[in-house]
C-alpha cells in the first residue's frame, strides 16, 4: 500500500481494509484538530489508488470492509469516486460495506441523486465530525458550518440510504458554555437521528490554535467531573429512534455503550453513580487520543 503521512480512521474500522484515496483533510482548520498539521490536501493520483486495490486483492481477502483514508474522500469528484467504488466492487467482491469520513462541505457539493449513486456502489456508511451543536462554539472551533448546516447535511446523508456516524467532542466549549453545547448537541442529534454516536473527550494538541488560547488563559479545560454532567446531560437531550450513543474511546473517563431510547436511563443512572464516587473513572495516564 502506497500510504503517505497520518493514517486516520474510525474505531470501527480497526479490522478494515484501509485504502488512501486522499492525503490530508479538506479543510484542515478547525482549532482543536492537530492530526494533519502541516500537510497539503490532496487526492491521490488513479494509477495509485488502483494499484493498492490490486494489492488488496492479493493479500486482503480476509477483510470484509473497506475504509476511504483520509479525511474526507467523500470530496472526491463523483466520476473518479464512482471508479474507485467500482473497482472495489469488481477486484474485491468479497467485501460488504465500504465507509469514509464526510462532512458538511463535501455533502453540500453532492446532490442528492450523486449521493443515491455511489450507495448504489457500495458507499454504506459515513462517518462525521459534529463536535458540538452549538452555533457559538461551531463558529469559535473553526467547523465551517453551522447547527442548521449540520442538520440538513446530516439529514441529506441518511435520505441518500447511508448509515451515520457522527462524532461529538466533550468539553469543546470550555466551562461557559458546557451545559448548552450539551444540550444544543443533543437537540441536533435528535434531528439527524443517526444509527451511531460517538463521544470523545478533549485533550488538547500542542501546536493547535486551542492549545495557544488554553496556555493564554482564552480557553479553559473543564475537569472530568465536568466532562460527566456535560455527558449526561447530552444523553438526557438526546432522542434517537434506535441509535447506538458510545462514549468508549480511549479519551473519555467512563466508557458508555447504550442504544437509545432502550438504555437511557440506565446510562444516566450509571453517571450519577460514578458522579457520587461509585464507580471509578479511568486515570488520567491511561487516556490518549
Amino acid at each position: 500500500m502506497h500510504y503517505e503521512g497520518n493514517i486516520i480512521r474510525p474505531p470501527s474500522e480497526a479490522n478494515s481494509i484501509l485504502l488512501q484515496v486522499t492525503v490530508g483533510c479538506s479543510r484542515n482548520k478547525c482549532t482543536f484538530c492537530g492530526t494533519y498539521m502541516g500537510e497539503r490536501f490532496k487526492i491521490k493520483t488513479e494509477e495509485v489508488i488502483m494499484a493498492d486495490i490490486e494489492f488488496a486483492a492479493d493479500h486482503c481477502r480476509r477483510q470484509r470492509r473497506v475504509f476511504l483514508c483520509d479525511g474526507d474522500a467523500l470530496i472526491i469528484p463523483q466520476k473518479k469516486l464512482v471508479g474507485i467504488l467500482t473497482a472495489i466492487r469488481k477486484k474485491l467482491p468479497w467485501v460488504t460495506r465500504v465507509g469514509a469520513y464526510a462532512n458538511a462541505k463535501s455533502l453540500g457539493m453532492k446532490s442528492l441523486a450523486e449521493l443515491e449513486i455511489l450507495r448504489s456502489h457500495g458507499l454504506g456508511i459515513l462517518y462525521m465530525g459534529l463536535e458540538t451543536g452549538d452555533d457559538v462554539t461551531l463558529k469559535k472551533i473553526n467547523k465551517g458550518a453551522t447547527s442548521e448546516t449540520m442538520i440538513q447535511m446530516g439529514q441529506k446523508a441518511r435520505d441518500a440510504g447511508f448509515k451515520l456516524s457522527l462524532t461529538v467532542l466533550l468539553g469543546i466549549a470550555g466551562r461557559e458554555r458546557s451545559l448548552i453545547h450539551a444540550i444544543e448537541t443533543g437537540r441536533v442529534l435528535s434531528a439527524i437521528d443517526p444509527e451511531y454516536v460517538g463521544a470523545l473527550s478533549l485533550m488538547l494538541i500542542p501546536g493547535t490554535p486551542l492549545s495557544q488560547d488554553y496556555e493564554d488563559g482564552i480557553f479553559t479545560l473543564i475537569e472530568p467531573e465536568e466532562m460527566l454532567r456535560e455527558l449526561r446531560e447530552m444523553i438526557a437531550a438526546t432522542h434517537l429512534k434506535r441509535g447506538l450513543f458510545h462514549a468508549n474511546h480511549a479519551s473519555n473517563y467512563l466508557p458508555i455503550r447504550a442504544r437509545l431510547p432502550r438504555d437511557k436511563t440506565a446510562t444516566l443512572a450509571l453517571i450519577d453513580n460514578a458522579l457520587a464516587g461509585k464507580v471509578a473513572l479511568k486515570p488520567e495516564y491511561l487516556r490518549a487520543l
